[in-house]
């Protein structure tokens, strides 16, 4: 595949890293010539200095051969307008734009991206992912992460083990006899920086970090299963009101019923402004490293407390502080995916990554096959996919015991006609059904060959 990608901050770095290492054909622009220097010299790109907007020096990166272009940089303007010259002049298939700006977002000007107006195929807005990633796992208290598949029929939730986990040093084998009624599966295990196979023979220890595939009917008794039965929180404060805090307020209060939010921004006239655009909200204006402020919130009755200031160490102090204080849960945003694996052992319950959130949108619509949804795990360590099964698909027709799946590969869920399937050995994949499957990166470009469109197909 050939892909442009205009802009190489973090979120681009990332997609060109994955698109890199898949051996795909990738063009990078960027305006700073720093930029473009390091990216050329860490991976196998070809890089081009000059304006993404510009047609000439689009043309010259080689949109006219081009699948796909990617605008990614820190100006929406520019982004918009790189689709827009796509589209126009170049016919490119796929044009997917980061657009932050929530004005150009409002459902009054809908119609602004439009095939008649501005062709963009995909809107990625951080601030609105973020938002909704951290509303989901408030749904599902106690765990770390919580990603709806197939229409929100499964769900696949991340659970940090801790000290009172019933389920500690149970081989896996064990939990369909000791939850037999219960559409459940462990599809992966993080231990460390080690992704193991969720094979019958492994247990779960102190620590791990892991996911399962569930039925989304049967999510409390599966989060009751690992030992928790927490209540959804109702009384949230939100260190920083910035565009991801407010959004993140309005959702909560559209989402969640009876919820009482608190907000502490530092900066005086965006904390006035943040009031003005709220409803049933408190703004307070203040350091959320004070711990006076922090008092001032409550934030020692407190349910959660969910960090998303613009500042990772901010965030990670602000969150350490007020778990001291007695807040039941913090949640905190993080950029740098180094901070990542440390968060837990500090006391942190949740960490969301803009960057792993953003990129997840994007590799949903590169992924060739019948690829519905992506999630991304531990900065591409491992991705989540949802697929649908094509009748030219090896996977169909015979027991999954016969089929040679990808190593690592772990299928989770099938979803046959709005029926959730527990995978055994003896199941049959039919034609349409669709797969939610936990896979090892280097199993994700055979997972696409399992569910390519063949020309038989047709």
């Amino acid at each position: 595949m050939k892909v442009i990608v205009c802009g190489v901050g973090q979120v681009g770095t990332n997609i060109v890293r994955q698109l890199a290492s898949e051996k795909n054909e990738v063009t990078v622009i960027d305006d700073s010539e720093e930029a473009i220097r390091r990216i050329g010299e860490s991976h196998d790109v070809r890089t081009l200095l000059g304006q993404a907007s510009h047609p000439d020096v689009l043309e010259r990166a080689g949109l006219r051969e081009a699948d796909m272009i990617i605008a990614v940089t820190q100006k929406d303007e520019t982004n918009m307008v790189a689709c827009q010259v796509a589209h126009s002049l170049f016919n490119t298939p796929t044009r997917i734009a980061r657009v932050r700006a929530q004005s150009y977002l409002d459902p009054a000007w809908s119609d602004l991206f439009s095939r008649d107006h501005m062709p963009i195929d995909v809107i990625i807005s951080p601030e609105v992912e973020v938002a909704n990633a951290i509303s989901r796992r408030l749904h599902v208290p106690g765990a770390s992460d919580m990603i709806p598949f197939v229409d929100d029929q499964v769900r696949v939730v991340a659970v940090l083990i801790e000290e009172d986990c019933p389920l500690i040093d149970t081989p896996l084998r064990q939990l369909t006899e000791l939850f037999p009624d219960l559409a459940i599966r462990i599809v992966g295990i993080l231990r460390g920086e080690e992704i193991l196979e969720s094979t019958g023979d492994e247990q779960m220890l102190i620590g791990d970090e892991v996911y399962f595939a569930v039925d989304s009917k049967q999510i409390r008794r599966a989060m009751a299963a690992f030992g928790h039965e927490e209540k959804e929180a109702r009384r949230i404060v939100i260190l920083g009101g910035g565009n991801i805090g407010l959004f993140l307020a309005r959702q909560l209060m559209k989402d969640h019923q009876n919820v009482s939010v608190k907000i502490i921004e530092y900066n005086k006239e965006r904390a006035e402004m943040v009031a003005d655009q709220l409803d049933n909200v408190v703004v307070l204006h203040g350091d959320a490293l004070d711990q006076g402020i922090l008092d001032e919130a409550n934030v020692q009755n407190s349910e959660a407390v969910i960090a998303v200031t613009n500042d990772d160490q901010v965030n990670i102090l602000a969150a350490l502080l007020a778990k001291r204080s007695g807040a039941n849960r913090a949640m905190t945003l993080v950029n740098k995916a180094s901070y990542e694996p440390l968060m837990y052992s500090l006391g942190i319950d949740a960490v969301v990554n803009p960057r792993a959130i953003t990129v997840s949108r994007i590799l949903q619509h590169i992924r060739r096959g019948r690829i519905r949804a992506v999630h991304t795990v531990r900065d591409g360590k491992a991705e989540i996919i949802e697929a649908e099964a094509l009748e030219t698909s090896p996977l169909v027709g015979q027991p999954l015991r016969d089929v040679k799946l990808p190593a690592g590969l772990m299928i989770g869920m099938i979803v046959r006609d709005g029926e959730v399937i527990v995978p055994r050995g003896g199941t049959v994949i039919e034609t349409h059904d669709k797969v939610v499957m936990f896979a090892p990166r280097n199993a994700v470009k055979k997972v696409e060959k399992l569910f390519a469109v063949r020309l038989e197909f047709f």
